[in-house]
């Protein structure tokens, strides 16, 4: 069944959503500081108890599509820090395209000088402020702050109060930031920089996000690469494409099954956000950089929360750092191109069971649905009888 796209959920009052159980395992220990943040002329009610909540909730998401692999804890301070100038010194642009690094800078300073008393910033590794602040007041709902892309990148290692190196990463959410947002730039965090380029990054199109107009209505028009499919692309809190948990190194290489063009192969693909399953993608390299991920997306964990089920395909290209310029470092091929921000990109049996680039010599073929698995066909084009 196909749903509206304006009745995706995205309130804060699904955040507790039931995870599948998790198979008891030792996982690795991130401990995260959550800086309350305030500032002198705005009022605010948010609730300590509140934010404690909401990064327990994004605890419980990274335990799951981690696999069991991560566990991370959240420490909320125990007091606000009040910055010493008015919430305009710091006031972002909503468009990353946008964002100026005078105002980065000054909340990055500002924060670090008041709250190191209580935090030790040289020991921390992923750190978020929770501003006392909303949209109107703030700009930016969320920003990976620190070390930051664009315009705002850091151009020096970023010094605590007491002159010692941050190594770390920092993020900042807005009072009103929900379950999505909060995942977005954590995954940003994880996934750092490798040299130049963000591990994980923005699967927007940033250039579209930048346009003029009601930021939610722009917001819509610039999900043209992943759609509701991931998270790094609409914020909301669905599960994560398979190309996301590879970056992140959640998905186990043994889970994956590699072809290339020409080569003949059927794989039972089981459900991605159930871990038991042998294979939980399949990747057909193309070319050193270029590859086809196929994945199957049922209705397990998270993705309860996608808009449809089925079999995606997608086509990465890691010479690609951003969705810039219409490039993209992994887009999906759309099953159903009528329908808008790829709601109908899922391939099911019947009349979208099989996709075909003839330039590359790849069929992909679903033959069957057992359960919430797919047995999938991979083969040549035009096969020697």
């Amino acid at each position: 069944m196909r749903y509206h796209l304006a009745l995706i959920p995205c309130f804060c009052a699904l955040f507790a959503c039931t995870s599948r159980p998790e198979v008891p395992q030792a996982c690795e220990q991130r401990q995260a500081e959550v800086i309350l943040v305030q500032f002198p002329d705005v009022k605010h009610s948010v609730d300590r108890k509140a934010v404690e909540w909401k990064f327990g909730e994004l605890g419980k998401y990274i335990n799951e599509m981690s696999y069991g692999k991560v566990c991370l804890s959240s420490r909320v301070t125990a007091r606000w820090y009040t910055m010493p100038r008015p919430i305009a010194s710091y006031r972002l642009a909503q468009q990353n395209l946008k964002v100026r690094k005078p105002q980065v800078d000054r909340l990055l300073r500002d924060v670090l000088d008041a709250a190191g008393g209580e935090v030790d910033f040289s020991k921390a590794r992923y750190v978020f402020f929770f501003l006392g602040a909303d949209r109107e007041e703030y700009g930016m709902t969320c920003l990976y702050l620190y070390p930051g892309i664009f315009s705002w990148r850091a151009t020096k290692t970023l010094k605590t109060g007491e002159g010692a190196d941050f190594n770390g990463e920092i993020a900042v959410f807005h009072s009103g930031a929900h379950l999505g947002n909060l995942i977005h730039d954590t995954l940003h965090e994880f996934g750092g920089l490798k040299g130049d380029r963000r591990g994980v990054p923005c699967l927007y199109d940033q250039n579209l996000q930048a346009a003029e107009g009601n930021f939610r209505k722009v917001f819509l028009k610039s999900l043209v690469f992943m759609g509701f499919w991931d998270p790094m692309s609409c914020h909301h809190h669905v599960g994560m494409s398979a190309w996301t948990r590879l970056r992140l190194g959640w998905l186990d290489e043994k889970k994956v099954r590699v072809l290339r063009p020409g080569e003949t192969a059927e794989v039972l693909l089981g459900p991605l956000g159930d871990g038991a399953s042998p294979v939980l993608a399949i990747k057909i390299q193309l070319s050193p950089d270029t590859y086809y991920l196929v994945e199957n997306r049922q209705p397990v964990g998270y993705d309860r929360y996608l808009q449809d089920s089925g079999v995606l395909v997608s086509f990465a290209d890691e010479t690609v750092a951003e969705c810039l310029d219409g490039k993209a470092p992994v887009r999906l091929v759309n099953a159903e191109p009528g329908i808008p921000m790829l709601g109908g990109a899922a391939f099911d049996l019947g009349g979208r069971s099989a996709f075909t680039d003839a330039s590359n010599n790849v069929k992909i073929t679903l033959l069957e649905k057992a359960g919430g698995s797919y047995r999938v066909k991979i083969s040549p084009v035009q096969e020697t009888p």
